[in-house]
């Protein structure tokens, strides 16, 4: 069976970090883009940070830029997203998914959302003081 399992939400105060982790299973990880997207209630949902099946392409969505690091481990199945300097409007559920890469691993943004084959159940982050 696929799975991708997110972990690492929580509640945390302006300014602190969390780090999420998506461990997956079930299919052949390393031919996948892996992306981050987040969705607050009342939002759509957004992509986050993508990085390509090689990791030698990575997008950011501006709001992530010079905050959040994305990576992947593909020897254990497993993506990352760590988030610095979390700030309220980060509050969202996070998800992480993975879509099948073509004949080029370069990334100029996330896949859209009916493109990612698989999806993780999301994970909680709350930013609060």
């Amino acid at each position: 069976q696929v799975q991708l399992v997110e972990s690492g939400g929580g509640l945390v105060q302006p300014g602190g970090s969390l780090r999420l982790t998506c461990a997956t299973s079930g299919f052949s990880f390393m031919y996948f883009t892996i992306g981050w997207f987040r969705q607050a209630p009342g939002k759509e949902r957004e992509g986050v940070s993508c990085i390509s099946s090689s990791a030698n392409s990575i997008y950011y969505a501006d709001s992530a830029k010079d905050r959040f690091t994305v990576s992947r481990d593909n020897d254990k199945n497993t993506a990352y997203l760590q988030m610095d300097d979390l700030k309220p409007e980060d509050t969202a559920a996070y998800y992480c998914a993975a879509a099948l890469e073509g004949d080029s691993d370069f990334i100029s943004s996330c896949p859209e959302d009916y493109n990612m084959d698989f999806w993780g159940k999301g994970a909680m982050v709350t930013v609060s003081s």
